[in-house]
């Protein structure tokens, strides 16, 4: 009964901002992940949290733009999105794995959510 349910996409301009949430039902994880997809274009790592410790990590094409944060009580991860470019548009997947440590590899992780669209206009 494992379930990520994400929210929060939308269609926003170049350089603006939009917030992603996903909240986690069934099980505590250790590590939750963000990663994004394109048509044509493989599965990609945008950013990951270890509950334990609070370590962030953040793909180059992101860093110092989207911020990855967490609230263990409600198990919810989410992401802040700022300054956003079109080539940030893509499907945005909220991902989950039992142990550590965290990976930017998406066959690491165990459970995954629908994915919600993230479209932004030039």
């Amino acid at each position: 009964q494992v379930q990520l349910v994400e929210s929060g996409g939308g269609l926003v301009q170049a350089g603006g901002s939009l917030a992603l949430s996903c909240v986690a039902s069934g099980h505590t994880f250790d590590t939750y992940g963000w990663f994004r997809q394109s048509p044509g274009k493989e599965r990609e790592f945008v950013a990951a949290i270890a509950w334990n410790g609070y370590s962030r990590y953040y793909a180059d094409s992101v860093k110092g733009r989207f911020t990855i944060s967490s609230a263990n009580a409600e198990n919810t991860v989410y992401l802040q999105m700022n300054s956003l470019k079109p080539e940030d548009t893509a499907v945005y997947y909220c991902a989950a794995k039992y142990s550590p440590p965290y990976s930017t590899y998406a066959g690491h992780y165990d459970y995954w959510g629908q994915g919600t669209q993230v479209t932004v206009s030039s």
